[in-house]
């Protein structure tokens, strides 16, 4: 872990008892406004926590930036657009509280893996697109001006094309009805709001996007890639063969220990640090 990063924990940015954020910072450059990171973490929609993905956070800050790790309500007790609404609220607090906190409010990144990573490219297509932020219910919190890039690790992305058999498959469906309230995945319109793929414009952000090669969500990621290209918008990928070896599971990019951890983590760094520093979007 980095020596020169210090946090504020549970920082509250709502009412709900599950509204809370966590915030790293580095403590060596004291007397500048830095890009923020805002990172919704995994879990499967019913699980999960934001001090899971604390350490992560802290080398990330270590490199220059605010993070933020962020704290929502999981089904079935809260189930779709909730989360969403969670993380968008969390970002109009950060925004307000930008000062406090030592953030850019010209510079901010959403970032997610697994779950979050399907909140975060959600809220970046709300912030992208006024017609699709009236039907998911959010009002953006800040202008699609605002928002750097976006970083999607092993989501899901399209709720109607989860694999009907294989050892993830029933994981997976059960998640589905737990988060969405429905088991038809194919005809509730839910699920089409829900499969954020079907929702992209030109104006989405540049995106960095990976998973691993034995990830059974893996052609989520290359499904959201690709459609994330179609609109015209830059996608930098981090996908690794069939064949390599060790195989790499759901959630490679947090064991650092492996070589795939540490290249995903300066493919990252390294998407993150050129986009801080490009002019504002027009």
């Amino acid at each position: 872990m980095p020596t020169n990063v210090s946090g504020l924990r549970d920082e509250r940015y709502g009412e709900g008892p599950d509204e809370l954020l966590d915030v790293f910072f580095p403590t060596d450059i004291p007397d500048k406004a830095l890009p923020a990171i805002v990172w919704v973490h995994g879990g499967g929609f019913v699980a999960g926590n934001k001090a899971d993905i604390s350490g992560y956070m802290k080398i990330l800050a270590g490199r220059g930036y605010v993070t933020v790790a962020v704290g929502y309500s999981v089904a079935p007790g809260a189930r779709y657009p909730t989360p969403v609404l969670q993380a968008n609220k969390a970002l109009a607090f950060l925004s307000r509280n930008a000062g406090r906190y030592r953030i850019d409010p010209n510079r901010f990144f959403l970032a997610g893996d697994s779950a979050g990573s399907q909140i975060v490219a959600q809220l970046a297509a709300t912030v992208s697109d006024p017609a699709y932020a009236a039907t998911v219910g959010v009002k953006p919190a800040i202008e699609r001006a605002r928002l750097k890039g976006v970083a999607l690790f092993c989501g899901v992305y399209d709720a109607t094309m989860i694999a009907p058999e294989g050892p993830f498959a029933g994981f997976i469906r059960t998640v589905m009805w737990s988060y969405l309230g429905t088991k038809q995945l194919k005809d509730d319109p839910r699920v089409a709001e829900f499969s954020v793929n079907r929702h992209l414009t030109p104006r989405f952000p540049p995106a960095f996007v990976s998973v691993g090669n034995a990830d059974p969500l893996a052609p989520q990621s290359t499904l959201i890639a690709a459609a994330i290209r179609a609109q015209g918008v830059e996608v930098d990928t981090l996908f690794f063969a069939d064949d390599y070896s060790p195989a790499l599971p759901h959630e490679y990019q947090f064991d650092l220990d492996r070589k795939a951890g540490k290249e995903a983590f300066g493919r990252l760094g390294a998407f993150l640090d050129r986009l801080a520093n490009q002019p504002a979007l027009q």
